[in-house]
Formats: C-alpha cells, structure tokens, sequence
C-alpha cells in the first residue's frame, strides 16, 4: 500500500473538498478498503496543502468540516 504522496489521481475531488468522490476514485484505482483509502487521501490531502495552498476550495479548518468516518 501506498503513503499517498504520489497519488495524485484525485487532486481534483480533494482541492474541490469532495472528499468521498475523491475515496471513491482512490478505492477503484487501488483496489483497495475504505480506511486504506482514506490514509491515502488524507496523505496526499497533507502534501496538497504545501504544495498547492491556493488552489483549495476551502480553508484547512474547514475542509473536514461535516466529515465523518
């Protein structure tokens, strides 16, 4: 299993905060379970943020907001 660092087939669901899309696409690329998928997410969610802070739909104190797993 993968860190998720260079994951970057759902950039697009995390920067847009469509965070169970986004597990979605990972579970089906990888092939693997909901809580590996979102380790997954959650490290490349980490690595988005220093790389592209800017291009996020929402603030880091908001963007769990509502999430519950």
């Amino acid at each position: 299993m993968t860190d998720g660092a260079a994951i970057d087939i759902a950039d697009d669901q995390i920067l847009a905060k469509h965070i169970v899309r986004g597990l979605m696409v990972i579970r089906e690329h990888l092939g693997c379970s909901i809580h590996e998928a979102l380790d997954v997410f959650a490290a490349r969610y980490e690595v988005l943020r220093v790389e592209r802070p800017d291009d996020f739909a929402c603030r880091r104190d908001e963007y769990w907001i509502g999430f519950c797993s």
